[in-house]
């Protein structure tokens, strides 16, 4: 393919000048030396490079630095570290170069991003070793998250160009992982945008028919909007507010969670849309011009009280400050009303980035602390977990992520902020963790409860311990927190230490004997097959002999099985197959790969598969195949976890598929073969070809071809023609 160079070096140019003209902050002249050093060495980097859509890489990384600037909001050394972000990864720079050309701190963000990228390569459970390669970057620089999740924004932006397989596992992966973090780190936007996009891909159908619906409704809303701002704007500008009122349709992803969640129709949701009052205001009097807002608007329409929400008065701990209010607007139909400062409106759209544009004149929220203690959480959680299964780390950190909060008081008065469900336990912990370790029950607002108790809104907590008391195992059934749960579980494992190792000790010895590498992925398996939660409780299995050789030999029996079917069916990124269901009705059988194997299956308990549905195979280590809907619950975390061991499924009509059958040819490659075959297949015989495929090796070739045959005289015939092809030395029925 031929390229314009001289155009798309203008493009270059054009959209590196887009980048410095529009970055959220005031750049210096040095800031702009260092951008543009950056800039120079990602184009040396990139220069030979083009991405999966054919244009040069050298825009992935300017579109990456430009949402770093403009959506997140970061500076220059940030803007830099994105535009180098696959510099490392994807040249012959390393970081020794890096760090002299920009110094320790710019060359350590981009090795932390080129960590990230590098696991995504291994063939491992991916997607959850990498989110505790993420968190253990966070708690270095969080600056390397940030540039990830710009990343991961653009090639999500950017996925029309992928196989639809591998859409799949990146808007899986995406939703699973990247947009949690965003939430967490107060970037609603990017987090709306990235659950939108990732239902884009995984459930096209549901994505369309809303995006189509608030289409529709446009015009109205646009009404609706204007209706409000007129009665509601002549008031606040009679009081002498300056404000900004902005209407908004929510996220396509948060209407289907609510159409999920309550079980109705687009139709009866009814706040699918926002409206925003911004206000100027100096820090001082901030609050008292949210409230004066807040009285003005309830004033003109009523309000729903049980849906009215004060994030000014105590601020999520992500920062995100905000009035919210839901009231009957115009024709009797509630919406909801947020009400902020402009500053309130920066965090809120550029989360954490946004804290420091703000360090003088307004008051510091909890913003900056809040997070430096979340980072110190995370950080202990990982100091404590290292015996965990990435798996469930990954559930632990992933509680905190999305959860809705609970304020709380000590009893002399001080906020505690914790997830909803938390416990008198929890508390706790959250006070201090020899509290958590000794806590025998609490006293809430003066009435004495057990250490179960789940936690309200306002409660006054004061905590009651003895040195004699103990963590136990029923502890872990209602704690919720990462702290509470590391720490309960950091001192049950210390007590069963020794016989974990010797446990250890016995099954290395047993797997060494059956010549089977001890490593991480196979203790993993291993789990799996005994459907066992954790490493240590499969070492304890084998130290008190519950499991023991014949056990081992079960295992190894059926990783043979397992290991035949993943080589089978093990795909590469130019392989990946679309199935397009048949329109053929009596859909009665399932085949399996792009040469539609049939294989022995089972339907998975977690969804519900109706023939014609679209489906996917799963490999599991000792079950077999197991068949999911596309729509299945679990289909998201298959493909972010294990899409290795995903496999392409269709329906088939079993009556036209038993007359099914597979031919291995080998020849002698040349311009034009495959045509000749072709030519006598579909051409001379009038036969339908399936699937094929050819490779070719040193002149060699050899291919597999999928026929449907209607007698055994035109497979003969069709034989005794492909032999006389020139070049072709051995046909055979497989």
């Amino acid at each position: 393919m031929s390229y314009d160079l001289e155009q798309e070096n203008k493009e270059i140019s054009a959209r590196y000048k887009d980048l410095i003209s529009n970055t959220y902050r005031t750049l210096d002249e040095e800031n702009n030396k260092l951008i543009r050093k950056a800039f120079d060495i990602a184009l040396d980097a990139h220069k030979d490079q083009r991405r999966k859509s054919g244009e040069p890489y050298i825009y992935h990384p300017i579109a990456v630095a430009k949402i770093v600037a403009t959506e997140i909001g970061l500076g220059a050394s940030s803007i830099a570290c994105a535009l180098l972000h696959d510099v490392i990864e994807d040249s012959e720079y390393t970081y020794e170069d890096l760090k002299k050309i920009f110094g320790e701190r710019i060359a350590g963000v981009v090795n932390g991003l080129t960590k990230i990228s590098i696991m995504n390569h291994q063939n491992i459970s991916v997607q959850s070793e990498n989110y505790r390669k993420l968190l253990l970057t966070l708690s270095e620089d969080f600056r390397v998250i940030l540039i990830k999740i710009a990343d991961r924004l653009h090639n999500m932006r950017t996925l029309e160009s992928m196989a639809p397989d591998k859409q799949k596992k990146i808007a899986s992966e995406t939703v699973y992982i990247y947009a949690p973090m965003a939430h967490r780190l107060g970037l609603y936007n990017i987090k709306s945008e990235l659950e939108d996009l990732s239902l884009k891909y995984n459930n096209p159908d549901i994505f369309n028919e809303i995006t189509e619906k608030l289409e529709l409704a446009k015009e109205s809303r646009i009404r609706y909007i204007d209706e409000f701002t007129k009665e509601v704007s002549e008031r606040l500008k009679d009081e002498g507010l300056n404000v900004s009122i902005k209407g908004r349709a929510k996220a396509i992803s948060s209407i289907y969670r609510k159409m999920l969640k309550q079980g109705v129709s687009f139709e009866e949701v009814f706040d699918n849309y926002a409206i925003r009052i911004i206000y100027k205001s100096d820090a001082k009097n901030e609050k008292f011009l949210a409230w004066k807002i807040y009285s003005i608007v309830t004033d003109v329409y009523h309000s729903n009280p049980s849906r009215m929400r004060d994030w000014i008065t105590q601020p999520r701990s992500t920062g995100y400050e905000s009035l919210h209010l839901t009231v009957l607007g115009p024709d009797k139909k509630w919406i909801e009303v947020q009400i902020r400062s402009e500053r309130m409106d920066d965090i809120a759209e550029k989360g954490v980035a946004a804290h420091y544009k703000y360090k003088e004149g307004y008051k510091q929220s909890n913003d900056d602390r809040n997070f430096e203690k979340w980072v110190t959480e995370i950080r202990d959680v990982l100091e404590q977990q290292q015996n965990l299964t990435t798996s469930e780390l990954l559930d632990n950190i992933k509680l905190n992520l999305y959860s809705k909060e609970v304020f709380v008081f000590t009893p002399k008065g001080e906020i505690k902020i914790l997830p909803t469900n938390a416990t008198a336990l929890d508390f706790a912990f959250s006070v201090h963790s020899d509290l958590g370790m000794k806590c025998l029950g609490a006293k809430i607002n003066g009435k004495l409860v057990p250490i179960s108790y789940v936690l309200q809104n306002g409660d006054q907590v004061d905590i009651l311990s003895s040195q004699n008391q103990k963590p136990k195992f029923d502890w872990l059934e209602f704690v919720v927190t990462s702290k509470a749960k590391s720490k309960i579980k950091s001192f049950l494992n210390s007590e069963k230490n020794s016989f974990v190792e010797e446990g250890k000790e016995i099954l290395q010895r047993k797997l060494r004997h059956a010549k089977i590498n001890f490593n991480d992925e196979e203790i993993n398996k291993l789990q799996k097959f005994f459907n066992l939660k954790t490493s240590q409780e499969l070492f304890l299995k084998f130290q008190t002999n519950e499991l023991d050789a014949s056990s081992l030999r079960k295992y190894i029996e059926s990783k043979n099985v397992f290991n035949n079917l993943l080589s089978r069916f093990k795909r590469s990124s130019n392989k990946n197959q679309h199935y397009e269901e048949p329109k053929e009705i009596n859909l009665d059988m399932i085949v399996f790969g792009k040469d539609e194997e049939k294989l022995n299956y089972s339907y998975a308990k977690c969804c519900t598969v109706i023939p014609g549905d679209k489906i996917f195979g799963f490999i599991t280590i000792s079950d077999g195949i197991k068949v999911h809907s596309d729509n299945c619950p679990n289909a998201i975390n298959l493909r972010a976890q294990y899409d290795y061991r995903v496999i392409p499924a269709k329906w088939v009509n079993e009556e036209s598929f038993k007359n099914r059958i597979k031919i291995e040819i080998e020849g002698l490659d040349r311009m034009g073969m495959i045509n000749d075959i072709t030519t006598v297949i579909s051409g001379a015989m009038g036969m339908d070809m399936k699937s094929m495929s050819i490779e070719s090796n040193n002149g060699i070739f050899t291919g597999n071809i999928n026929l449907e045959v209607k007698h055994k005289g035109q497979l003969e015939e069709t034989f005794k023609k492909l032999k006389a092809i020139d070049g072709i030395s051995r046909i055979r029925r497989i």
